[in-house]
């Protein structure tokens, strides 16, 4: 039998977004990166859409689209984030299991449970709505359906199975220790099997109580925890032949986080190109995907599977609600009771949210459930809400019972997203995914409240909340962390104006601007002045306006602070009698939503002042005098260094017009790193934007020459990128890829 390998990556990240304004705020943890997702995503997730293969000389011999050799599942949190905030990346995805399918005939892409919840702990509800709405984001972006899934770390039982079988689901994965017995097709000759006696070269079937059936495919688990935790990924070549000396005949797989490629292990993702390189052109070895080898060997023997197992607790699925010793390590001292009470609160507030829609569906849904079921798709981009309302809305509803509909919808999504495995999984409560995952439950009940809620289920969960103890110092209760740093989190009209008017602030630069809209993904904010504002005051409409063209109009009132702190303004709505009423301060915003608005301060304030330093330093360049006989380096040059990113940026553009001497004092002067970035991404994007529908080779090979003279290093990873990507030759591309490090004879 032939040998094959797959190498699957499971990509997934928490869900992050502010449920109120649907974007990803800053995360502290994070810095200097904006958030984990960003951080991650440049460490990671581009390094493997764009993964360099070196050849002699650390040349650059190939950039491979490494997601096309593997077997991968993206979850629709993490896939939602980057469609936004790396488009590049996410393409370079989306065509990967294109090319899969047309090189090998299937897809490499798996889909994932939607808010990554732990399914044996889940409802029957819950199962069908996660697989549901995995299936239509999967369908909305790869546009085929899924041939497996991945279910969250692994968890499985029976009923979990049944679900997937019942969506079209051919196949998950699963870790060899959650097999507990094999037999062959049509026999009970069932021999009990362990993590070493299983044979994994081999699909298996799960005969299902319904009738219904469903394949597994077991990876390696000591290679995988090789490539995971110990440091396989430290030599590409080092790592293909252990690769190469495991293979057998049949199918080897591996599974792994794909973050171990490049945020675990920096580099790995060229160690794993390198790898898979080496197995493509292997004669003996077929480099395959799950979907593919199913395809060629379908099972010829059954399995029962030890439940409900997962494989990241060696409890069962206890980690996801239990103290049951499973942790991230660190900590000796700490304990995790917090998850069970967590678990019973989260829990229990969801089976109060989704009764509540249950009981409030038939008034304004055609079928309240399968109008849930199908709500992913409008979700994530498959269906157009108008032809979704049309479809499963009752006929004649006012725009007060749209509203009331899309709420309900709105809230399931945040009940379900609550959810999330990552609250439970790390060691303490007091973390950002714990907190997240109060924060959508406090989003759900809100619009559980705005849809008609009879009872108010709050105190039974904050009673619960309340028996979860974080570790600290100081060890808050879950009510307490509730209390002081969900609730502040809450929008209101107040403080979505207060952003409003803070971000025209930011961009009138100490002044209110103009510019009057300001939007998120979730919410847009039109502010109307009255009149031109004041330097104190100013006065107007707000026209608030969230998805489905949902539109609320107030009045407002702003009185600049008596102290120099713009976040210490207040913000006041006028009720229907004029008067104000209670004042707000955006001092009062959660750190998130501050640090959020301080980046908007600062990125303008950075970028406006680049735009005169830029003009300026066209000028300085011919201020700058020659040196006079003695002198080792210019009058002043503290206050020349100031301006040394500028001066370089109008060296470079101004070419050989450039005086000579400018070029020695950036020489003699090495930037500072702030100086260094701020120079560097002006000539990245002036590089790519010269590379972009009508390329100029030439004159990006100039730039970059002068660039690099004064400031050698400079990361030239998205150039380099643009360069391998164009689709013909142009004049001056070979030139332009030697200068940026790529072999003489690739075809860049």
């Amino acid at each position: 039998m032939d040998r094959h390998l797959c190498i699957h990556g499971h990509f997934y990240q928490p869900p992050r977004e502010d449920p109120w304004l649907r974007t990803t705020l800053p995360e502290g943890s994070a810095a200097p990166g904006l958030n984990w997702n960003e951080r991650i995503g440049r460490e990671s997730y581009a390094p493997l859409a764009w993964a360099r293969v070196l050849g002699e000389a650390g040349r650059i011999r190939d950039i491979v689209n490494v997601y096309e050799y593997l077997s991968f599942n993206f979850g629709p949190t993490l896939f939602t984030w980057m469609e936004r905030n790396d488009p590049d990346t996410y393409a370079r995805i989306i065509e990967a299991d294109a090319q899969a399918r047309r090189r090998i005939g299937f897809g490499g892409a798996l889909a994932q449970i939607c808010h990554h919840v732990i399914m044996p702990l889940a409802s029957n509800d819950d199962k069908k709505i996660e697989t549901a709405w995995a299936v239509q984001d999967f369908e909305a972006r790869f546009g085929r359906h899924p041939d497996g899934l991945w279910l969250s770390e692994t968890a499985v039982d029976t009923p979990t199975l049944e679900v997937l079988a019942q969506a079209g689901i051919a196949f998950t994965v699963l870790a060899p220790r959650q097999a507990a017995a094999v037999a062959p097709l049509g026999a009970d000759q069932w021999r009990d099997v362990d993590e070493g006696s299983l044979d994994i070269s081999r699909p298996y079937r799960v005969e299902l109580p319904s009738g219904r059936s469903i394949s597994v495919f077991f990876y390696h688990g000591g290679l995988s925890q090789a490539v995971a935790f110990e440091q396989l990924l430290r030599d590409g070549d080092a790592f293909w032949t252990r690769i190469r000396g495991a293979s057998m005949p049949g199918l080897l797989s591996l599974a792994t986080d794909g973050e171990t490629y490049g945020h675990h292990f920096t580099f790995g993702e060229m160690a794993l190109a390198f790898m898979l390189m080496k197995a493509e052109a292997d004669p003996e070895i077929t480099l395959t995907n799950y979907s593919a080898h199913l395809a060629a060997h379908p099972p010829i023997e059954r399995v029962r599977l030890r439940e409900p197992s997962s494989w990241s607790c060696v409890h069962g699925v206890e980690r996801w609600r239990a103290d049951c010793g499973c942790h991230t390590g660190g900590h000796p001292r700490w304990n995790q009771k917090w998850r069970a009470p967590l678990r019973r609160a989260q829990d229990g507030l969801r089976s109060h949210i989704h009764a509540h829609f249950m009981h409030a569906g038939p008034d304004v849904f055609t079928d309240a459930f399968s109008t849930l079921s199908a709500y992913g798709s409008v979700r994530y981009g498959k269906t157009v809400p108008q032809d979704f309302a049309a479809e499963h809305f009752r006929p004649g509803l006012d725009a007060t019972g749209q509203r009331r509909a899309w709420d309900l919808l709105e809230m399931e999504q945040w009940s379900l997203a609550s959810l999330a495995s990552c609250a439970w999984f790390f060691d303490d409560l007091d973390r950002i995914e714990p907190l997240n995952a109060m924060t959508y439950a406090l989003r759900a009940l809100e619009l559980a409240r705005a849809t008609g809620l009879a009872d108010d289920p709050e105190p039974a969960y904050l009673n619960e909340l309340g028996q979860a103890i974080a570790n600290g110092p100081p060890p808050l209760s879950g009510a307490e962390l509730y209390a002081k740093r969900v609730l502040p989190r809450m929008e209101s009209a107040e403080s979505l104006v207060a952003q409003a008017l803070i971000t025209l602030w930011v961009r009138g630069q100490s002044g209110l601007s103009t510019d009057s809209v300001v939007h998120w993904p979730g919410v847009r904010v039109e502010i109307v002045f009255d009149e031109a504002p004041g330097a104190k005051q100013a006065a107007g409409r707000a026209i608030i306006t969230r998805p489905g063209d949902r539109t609320d109009e107030h009045r407002w009132l702003w009185e600049r602070s008596s102290t120099e702190n713009p976040l210490e303004c207040t913000i006041m709505l006028l009720g229907p009698d004029g008067q104000p009423g209670r004042g707000f301060t955006p001092a009062m915003l959660p750190w998130n939503k501050r640090q959020a608005l301080s980046l908007e301060w600062v990125k303008a304030t950075e970028d406006t002042q680049w735009q005169r330093q830029e003009i300026a330093a066209g000028a300085g360049l011919h201020f700058m005098q020659p040196w006079t006989e003695s002198q080792a380096t210019q009058n002043m040059a503290w206050a020349w260094g100031r301006l040394w990113a500028p001066l370089a940026w109008a060296h470079v553009m101004a070419g050989d017009r450039s005086p000579r001497n400018v070029r020695e004092f950036l020489l003699a002067h090495a930037p500072g790193e702030s100086d260094r970035r701020a120079f560097e991404r002006r000539i990245v994007g002036e590089a790519l934007r010269l590379l972009g529908d009508t390329p100029n080779c030439p004159k990006v090979l100039d730039i970059l020459r002068r660039a690099a003279d004064v400031c050698p290093g400079l990361d030239m990873w998205r150039v380099q990128n643009r360069v391998w990507c164009l689709d013909i030759r142009h004049e001056g591309q070979w030139e332009l890829s030697q200068f940026l490090g790529f072999a003489p004879d690739v075809r860049a």
